[in-house]
């Protein structure tokens, strides 16, 4: 049963909660900085993105008030009510993407970093009104995993050669989640694919500000950031477990 927040014990609580997002979101990027030193990158080239899904705006208010103004979403109805009162957040759609929510996402989030389809590029592209282009990122299942979504890594570049002149979308680089191993030496490989995929699209198209990798979150985003990641998604670190 879900905690009643609202109550005199659930009001400590949320208080303690909210406390502990700024301290968490301190130490999250102190694990980028420090990674960035051991790998020879500078801080300012990897960015967190605070994965806030299922939680409430009072906690984006605080990461906010640390600084933090990029968050990402996997559920677009949950995501919707919060970019209406936090419109100056850069909003990252980063779930499954559903054919019958591309109009929502094309005209309320800033990024996509799921895009896994021509069919659905189009229809972001055609849905998006009177905006900036979207920033999209096309996911990549490196390392064929089943349950993982994507498309696999050798279709990637006849993805972008038919979505390359979509008018409203601007392609900005790959996504992938691993597997899930504590094989650190099997997710650095995947990582490394996906890096090696950049440079190698980047020398067969000429598209501007495609070096966008978004990849590592909570439990691996130190091996993420050694092989080139320039985007790190962090939840439950930051914002604590969903509450159940």
């Amino acid at each position: 049963m879900e905690r009643d927040l609202r109550s005199p014990s659930g009001i400590e609580r949320k208080a303690v909660m909210l406390k502990a997002v700024g301290d968490n979101l301190s130490r999250v990027r102190e694990r980028i900085s420090t990674a960035c030193l051991k790998y020879g990158r500078e801080t300012s080239d990897v960015r967190l993105v605070a994965v806030s899904k299922t939680k409430p705006v009072d906690f984006i208010y605080v990461a906010m008030e640390e600084g933090q103004m990029e968050f990402g979403e996997n559920y677009v109805q949950d995501a919707l009510a919060k970019i209406v009162v936090l419109p100056q957040a850069t909003w990252h759609f980063i779930g499954n993407i559903q054919s019958n929510k591309t109009q929502q996402i094309a005209n309320n989030f800033d990024w996509v970093h799921s895009l896994a389809s021509v069919k659905v590029a189009k229809r972001l592209s055609r849905q998006r009104e009177k905006r900036a282009p979207l920033n999209v990122l096309v996911q990549v299942n490196v390392s064929k995993d089943p349950k993982k979504t994507g498309i696999e890594a050798d279709n990637v570049s006849q993805m972008l050669e038919e979505i390359q002149d979509l008018e409203n979308l601007k392609l900005r680089g790959l996504m992938t989640i691993t597997e899930n191993t504590k094989e650190q030496n099997k997710q650095r490989r995947h990582f490394a694919r996906l890096s090696r995929l950049l440079e190698e699209l980047n020398c067969q198209y000429s598209l501007s500000d495609f070096n966008q990798l978004s990849m590592g979150m909570t439990q691996d985003l130190e091996l993420a950031i050694a092989e080139g990641a320039t985007i790190v998604r962090v939840g439950t670190d930051i914002f604590g477990a969903r509450e159940t």
